[in-house]
């Protein structure tokens, strides 16, 4: 598989753990699963789900980055990396969140990182 769409997979399921090492402990306190939990114990939680995304985002950004032969450059595979995350965490959120409701405001913004990402592209 060519190193552009490895670093593009890998990435997307990097921030599928991070969305849920960052706001799932917040679902499964609302189900009253964690309600319980002290405070260390939710953040040893965090910290295990963290530890699967950094098992895919180090390695993404090895194969991606250009001075280990990959197609992107640094600022490249951030601005990726963060439109991702937006991404993933609106369909977490939609999915995970029954409160979350997409606004206007939030497409605009998201179509202004596509932009970001367009300009940090170009030559």
């Amino acid at each position: 598989m060519p190193a552009w769409i490895t670093t593009i997979l890998l990435l997307i399921v990097s921030n599928v753990f991070m969305t849920l090492a960052w706001y799932g402990h917040l679902k499964l306190q609302s189900t009253g699963m964690s309600s319980n939990w002290p405070l260390w114990l939710v953040i040893l939680f965090s910290w295990g789900i963290a530890l699967a995304e950094y098992s895919f985002q180090v390695p993404a950004n090895r194969i991606g980055f250009q001075g280990n032969g990959g197609p992107y450059s640094l600022v490249q595979l951030k601005v990726m990396q963060e439109c991702i995350t937006l991404v993933v965490f609106t369909l977490v959120a939609m999915f995970l969140f029954n409160g979350f409701t997409l606004r206007w405001n939030h497409v605009v913004a998201f179509l202004l990182l596509i932009a970001a990402v367009y300009l940090v592209f170009m030559e």
